[in-house]
């Protein structure tokens, strides 16, 4: 079976798609994805479900919800509704949690290529992990669970992801900056500055492909740019780090401006 979270939220089994359910069961499911290999209380997932006001008979419903999934999964895969609660969708110790096994799961795999390509930085191999990070970032279909309700639970988690997404991209464009592709990630760094108006990295990779690239200027505009936003909604200047950056553009000091740790 396919697990996948890093889009939609899609379970299917030799291409065909397993849950069609919507609504409290979607949430419940994806939350045990999230938290996979471990359980999830009860308490958890009523508080995921209702927040701080979770109907009276929440516990009955939490049931209900769990009994339904476990319904469909067996529907659709041909076993019963008990092969389904001893190995898919388990109740453990107050709680329940969704046993993936070996089955191909895109949360871990991103984990995986993300921890093998700083392993590859490390050792000073910039191609392969940007190769490598390529690849993790090809797994993200749109943002996580985009087609499922968040509650309090999932936001927070939902967040975490996309900050990982955003710091994995960051450390592919320093790969391409090493491997000299700046102008390769001009267009992509354009769009992501817009959506990150206070991303220092970001804004600083982009300033150093804008000036390898010849746009001295409209370097030292998107740090202007930055300098402002973050001043006006943060109440904060850019680092001193960002600000030699600009300080090496300005000048058009080159070796200053590859000296600067981006």
């Amino acid at each position: 079976m396919e697990f996948r979270v890093l889009g939609s939220l899609s379970i299917r089994d030799n291409g065909e798609e397993l849950i069609h359910t919507a609504g409290k069961p979607r949430q419940l499911l994806a939350l045990l994805l999230l938290n996979e290999p471990h359980r999830v209380s009860t308490s958890s997932l009523i508080t995921e479900l209702w927040d701080d006001t979770p109907p009276q008979r929440a516990m009955t419903t939490l049931q209900t919800h769990i009994f339904y999934l476990r319904k469909e999964f067996a529907s659709k895969l041909g076993v019963t509704s008990g092969v389904i609660a001893h190995g898919l969708l388990q109740t453990r110790d107050g709680g329940y949690q969704i046993n993936i096994c070996r089955n191909s799961f895109d949360l871990t795999e991103f984990q995986r290529l993300r921890n093998r390509a700083q392993m590859l930085l490390h050792s000073g191999d910039t191609l392969d992990a940007s190769r490598v990070l390529s690849e993790a970032l090809g797994l993200w279909r749109g943002p996580a669970l985009m087609d499922v309700e968040h509650g309090r639970l999932l936001r927070a988690a939902v967040a975490e992801l996309d900050e990982s997404r955003l710091d994995t991209l960051t450390l592919f464009f320093g790969t391409q900056l090493e491997l000299d592709r700046h102008r390769e990630i001009l267009s992509d760094l354009a769009r992501l500055v817009v959506r990150h108006p206070h991303h220092e990295r970001l804004h600083a990779r982009y300033m150093l492909a804008l000036y390898r690239s010849g746009y001295r200027a409209q370097a030292l505009k998107v740090f202007d740019e930055l300098r402002r936003n973050m001043l006006d909604e943060l109440g904060m200047a850019p680092s001193a780090s960002i600000a030699r950056l600009r300080q090496a553009i300005q000048v058009a000091d080159t070796a200053a401006v590859n000296g600067v740790c981006v």
